[in-house]
């Protein structure tokens, strides 16, 4: 990891309450100097849409990965994500498992020094989780469960490995 970089990545089967795991995170920072909390913080939190791609009524979202694959990847992401943009804190809480529409999926929360940065490294590591981090999705629609096609393209994973 970085020198100086505080980074969390979890991926958890359970219920995601984000802002409960924002001020979770926050006292870790405070509890383990020199970490502190950042001048600028920048997050994002992901809740299901209520319907498919296709435009039905959405049951639920189903999200398989490889545990330790996936989060290996995402700290990939993240470590190169900071480098770019100067993050002192990255934190990603992301759900597995199958999940109902309303519910968080995701939880991504940066600091920095200044906004700018914060504000555009947390957008680029949103879309590296969307478009780079090994996460099969099957939406459940009708008591119908159909993979969701070219969210994660397996050649990328394969190639990172």
């Amino acid at each position: 990891m970085a020198a100086g970089l505080a980074m969390r990545v979890r991926l958890q089967p359970e219920g995601l309450v984000p802002l409960t795991a924002l001020a979770v995170w926050q006292r870790h920072l405070l509890q383990n100097p020199p970490h502190a909390l950042p001048p600028a913080e920048a997050l994002f939190i992901g809740r299901v849409r209520s319907t498919t791609a296709s435009g039905t009524p959405l049951q639920a979202l189903e999200l398989e990965h490889y545990p330790g694959m996936t989060e290996a990847q995402i700290e990939r992401l993240a470590l190169a994500v900071a480098a770019r943009h100067g993050l002192a804190q990255v934190l990603v809480e992301h759900r597995v498992g199958r999940v109902l529409p309303g519910e968080a999926i995701v939880l991504v929360a940066v600091g920095a020094d200044r906004r700018g940065p914060a504000q555009r490294g947390c957008l680029e590591l949103l879309e590296g989780l969307k478009h780079d981090a090994p996460f099969w999705k099957r939406e459940w629609s009708g008591g119908v469960g159909r993979w969701v096609e070219g969210n994660t393209p397996l050649s990328r994973v394969q190639e990172s490995l």
